[in-house]
């Protein structure tokens, strides 16, 4: 049986439910709701921190350089907020929270400094 279809949240396309990518639009997450980058705790857009782990909510974005809202793209670009290890046998993308791959411990690029 076919699950009910949910509006995307950035063009109100219908897509499945389980959607990581929204088929119309092609942007991440469209329709589970936003998630602090660093604790996974639910937060709205116009906030300036996370209200369980302080997390800031403003982040320069690694594409643009300009400060957005840390959510899951820029506001300006529309580029996805993640940045890629640089070692070719991980390339593990993640937030840019830091200067170091949270999975092989190896340097990555775009990350805070």
């Amino acid at each position: 049986m076919p699950g009910y279809m949910l509006p995307c949240r950035y063009c109100d396309q219908l897509v499945p439910p389980d959607a990581e990518v929204c088929p119309q639009c092609g942007r991440w997450n469209p329709v589970d709701e936003l998630r602090c980058p660093r604790c996974r705790s639910p937060i709205m857009e116009g906030w300036k921190a996370c209200s369980r782990c302080g997390q800031s909510l403003t982040v320069t974005c690694p594409f643009c350089n300009q400060v957005t809202f840390f959510g899951d793209h820029c506001s300006h670009c529309d580029a996805r907020l993640t940045v890629r290890c640089l070692q070719k046998k991980c390339g593990f993308e993640q937030p840019p929270l830091g200067t170091i791959c949270v999975k092989c411990g190896k340097p990555i690029s775009g990350g805070k400094r």
